[in-house]
């Protein structure tokens, strides 16, 4: 077995491979995997360790394709964006998530979540806190004659503690603390290595803006705009030998606009888009190897192995693009504009609405969509909720547009609790 493999295994992440380009009549390129024509790319995923860091925790964002970087601010926004705590209405929240995940593959993986917020006395800053916990089941170790050696049920975890603070009365910033374990071996020798729990420590920073009182026509409106670079830390390590893997650092941004129909009407539109701030995996040179090292030559794109400042910010610039071999496979020929059109791939969309009724009613859905060539995660996902009182609960459901998906079927559900001092009902936003 191997440690990456099972560190990604939550999100599935489709295996990398190199197109094997075929000539048609009419002399177009093929790629012979997929049939499609080979300027439009070849399935170039981006992996990193710890992608349960990126799943939805909640069932309102899940109800609205898993986006939630600006919408109203609740108890889970500890995950979407820090910052919106600030312009939290409640004293304080506390939240239970749980969701059965990929169950069509693994019978008992799970992600639960819970998380909780604070308003300070001068009610410009909060505080909060959560933790993540990733069940990936339970897995049989054996040797390479099949012969059992244990059974062991690897599982990951995070907590975060996390501040936000109004710069104004339309501005804050916020920022959260993480610390990441994940433990898939139980210290057991892979490969004659002996491995161990990865470990690392990351940060978020994040922005909210809100202008409120705003007027479509008579109804009254809000907009608010929301940035959150997530997870950005140091790389992490299974074994002392092995080389060390990205964790998934993640810019994440978008608006929503919430527009109050009537007295007991409301309905909010938002938007995320979705890009890993992590090297995109190069094309290499299958007939030449670096002297010192021995490892293949970048063919197109750059070396992966570099520091998480120089994987950060080179990102935005990386990939490979797209092209083909010469009949000898001695040289690579990238087609123009392919590496622009590569990264914009790279960008995940999800939106959705929210309606609400009398503020205690509530319904959603939502769309998910990432590019073929970067794993081709595609479904719609819809939720409803429910508020009385001091006590929230949603619950949202996915499906997917794809025959077969281990995503399919998705059922989310949150618990909430709010303590205000006051009894008084819980406003959606």
């Amino acid at each position: 077995m191997t440690l990456r493999r099972l560190s990604h295994l939550p999100l599935l992440a489709p295996l990398l491979f190199m197109a094997v380009p075929g000539m048609a009549q009419n002399n177009a390129c093929v790629n012979q995997i997929n049939g499609r024509d080979c300027k439009e790319g070849n399935m170039n995923t981006i992996t990193t360790a710890v992608p349960f860091l990126m799943i939805s925790v909640d069932s309102r964002a899940g109800g609205m394709g898993d986006a939630g970087v600006a919408v109203s601010p609740d108890a889970n926004s500890i995950h979407w964006n820090p910052s919106k705590l600030a312009f939290a209405e409640k004293e304080g929240e506390f939240s239970i998530s749980y969701s059965p995940w990929l169950r069509k593959l693994v019978p008992d993986m799970s992600l639960a979540y819970i998380a909780g917020y604070k308003k300070l006395s001068n009610d410009r800053s909060a505080i909060g806190g959560s933790l993540r916990y990733f069940n990936l089941g339970s897995i049989t170790f054996t040797d390479i004659n099949g012969s059992t050696i244990r059974e062991f049920k690897p599982a990951e975890f995070a907590i975060d503690v996390a501040f936000a603070q109004k710069f104004s009365d339309n501005f804050s910033g916020g920022i959260a603390i993480r610390y990441i374990n994940s433990n898939l071996t139980g210290g057991i020798s892979v490969q004659g290595a002996n491995s161990k729990a990865g470990q690392s420590v990351a940060a978020d920073v994040s922005f909210f803006y809100q202008k409120p009182e705003l007027q479509i026509g008579e109804k009254d409106a809000t907009f608010a705009f929301g940035l959150n670079v997530s997870n950005v830390g140091a790389k992490m390590s299974y074994t002392s030998s092995a080389n060390k893997d990205f964790i998934p650092i993640n810019l994440r941004l978008g608006p929503a606009f919430t527009v109050n129909l009537d007295e007991y009407n409301s309905l909010t539109v938002n938007l995320d888009a979705n890009k890993l701030l992590v090297p995109t995996p190069p094309i290499y040179d299958p007939k030449q190897r670096d002297p010192a090292t021995g490892e293949f030559l970048v063919a197109s794109g750059r070396n992966p192995n570099v520091g998480v400042a120089e994987g950060i910010f080179g990102s935005f610039s990386d990939a490979p693009g797209f092209g083909e071999w010469n009949a000898d496979s001695s040289a690579f020929t990238v087609y123009e504009g392919s590496k622009r059109r590569e990264e914009l791939q790279e960008i995940n969309l999800a939106g959705g609405l929210e309606y609400w009724y009398d503020k205690q009613f509530a319904f959603r859905a939502g769309y998910f969509h990432e590019h073929f060539n970067k794993g081709n995660r595609q479904y719609f996902t819809v939720g409803l909720g429910l508020r009385y009182s001091k006590f929230a609960l949603d619950m949202s459901y996915l499906i997917a547009n794809q025959q077969r998906s281990p995503l399919a079927n998705t059922l989310r559900f949150t618990l909430g609790f709010v303590f205000d001092g006051k009894g008084s009902k819980k406003k959606a936003g």
